[in-house]
């Protein structure tokens, strides 16, 4: 199927689609019509458009299944309270005189123990706009706290867009996590400091909106797990994923031989975290949960898998090659750059990590490229400008702190700055370290 359609009808697909999902409409629809669309003006007929987008969408089943698999443990963490349990012991525990990074860290852990980024966030809003009140800290910095370390925090976990990266690049899951653990050290650092420069910037949280707060929020937390129960499922998820990287550190072959994939290591880990808390009634209701979450992006996986299938179909690689070769630009760049554009264009870490990989995936290892390096430099770019209006993060995440879309609005170069700082250091360590 190689070279069959031309390479603007690529571009043309592409950029179609990235109008459509700007302009509101589904990115499942948006995907696919440019897909088709772009599949028609490169050359191809009917059948042969046919063609180019089941192949598309057959070659991203191993990611689709996998990320089906991690709703189970995201529904147990989720659901059961124990991302909120973990969360309120970090804060306890550093106390509030060191606030922002007690919030910064207790929302990338939960994220890296396979909550999504925005559920993460609305977890621990409460326990931000209560602290800020008491520590008279602004609601942007609040908001940058927890934004930052979820994004830190996003990198090394086990969720879709880590999965989807993983598997475009045919890495395991493990390996992008340990991967991306120094960009995500420099982002929770950079998140801190930053959002200390802005605690006096912007409106303060009231003391109304923390009594409405506490009144809401009894009930549940009596109803939560206690922490030696909450993390059983997370750590039993990074025990198993860390078996096979371990047998190679130290040589150990019976370990190094052992590919315990994370198709069955993150829902065993959630069934026995599960059962761990006493929960194994509830498993219908977590499961159904996990899947809920999961669905929607299964489905932009399957409409990326479109356009993947048409950019495969074209000569759009070896045009961007010869292009960035005729720059002088090395192709390091490419993967960063292809993960920034790919996530600002959908406000989506997620998406933009699954477009960046099916489109520019095999351009970027055609280049001699290491493929855990393409991976974190492309990784990290998705997470510089995915906060964008068009997206739910920015509406989920502003409406959890009680602030405007203009106030909302204030936060996005800040953010920018956290998810740059990751960038530039994978870029760095990747291309001039490793």
């Amino acid at each position: 199927m190689t070279e069959l359609i031309s390479w603007y009808g690529a571009i043309i697909g592409l950029f179609l689609a990235i109008f459509l999902i700007l302009r509101g409409i589904n990115p499942v629809y948006s995907l696919f019509f440019g897909a088709i669309i772009g599949a028609f003006i490169g050359g191809a007929n009917l059948v042969q458009t046919v063609t180019i987008l089941t192949n598309g969408t057959q070659s991203i089943m191993g990611t689709v299944i996998r990320v089906l698999a991690a709703g189970i443990l995201a529904g147990v963490m989720m659901e059961s309270g124990a991302a909120e349990t973990i969360a309120q012991a970090v804060v306890k525990k550093l106390g509030e005189k060191k606030a922002l990074l007690a919030l910064a860290l207790a929302t990338g852990i939960i994220t890296a123990s396979g909550v999504f980024i925005p559920v993460a966030v609305l977890i621990v809003a409460p326990i931000a706009l209560s602290v800020g009140n008491k520590m008279g800290i602004s609601r942007l910095a609040l908001l940058l706290a927890l934004s930052g370390g979820g994004k830190a925090g996003n990198i090394i976990s086990p969720n879709p867009n880590t999965i989807a990266v993983a598997n475009g690049f045919n890495l395991s899951l493990s390996d992008v996590m340990i991967a991306g653990f120094i960009p995500a050290l420099f982002g929770l650092i950079a998140t801190v400091v930053i959002a200390s420069l802005i605690k006096n910037k912007g409106d303060k949280v009231t003391a109304q909106e923390v009594i409405a707060l506490q009144k809401n929020d009894t009930e549940q937390k009596n109803n939560n797990p206690s922490l030696g129960k909450a993390v059983v499922a997370p750590v039993t998820a990074i025990l198993l994923l860390m078996i096979n990287p371990i047998g190679n550190i130290f040589h150990i072959e019976a370990l190094a031989n052992l590919k315990l994939d994370a198709l069955y290591v993150l829902p065993v880990a959630g069934i026995i975290g599960m059962l761990a808390m006493g929960q194994h009634r509830n498993i219908a209701m977590y499961t159904k949960s996990g899947i809920e979450k999961m669905t929607p992006t299964v489905l932009i996986l399957v409409g990326a898998g479109a356009i993947a299938g048409l950019i495969g179909a074209s000569n759009l690689a070896t045009q961007v090659i010869n292009i960035i070769g005729s720059m002088g630009i090395s192709g390091y760049y490419l993967s960063p750059i292809s993960g920034v554009l790919m996530a600002a264009a959908t406000a989506s870490t997620s998406t933009g990590v699954i477009l960046a990989t099916g489109t520019f995936g095999s351009t970027i290892m055609d280049m001699g490229i290491p493929a855990i390096s393409a991976a974190v430099m492309m990784h990290t770019g998705a997470t510089v400008i995915d906060s964008l209006p068009q997206g739910n993060y920015f509406h989920v995440t502003g409406g959890s702190m009680n602030m405007t879309i203009k106030q909302r609005m204030k936060l996005i170069p800040y953010e920018a700055m956290v998810g740059g700082t990751m960038t530039l250091v994978a870029t760095i360590f990747y291309q001039f370290i490793m």
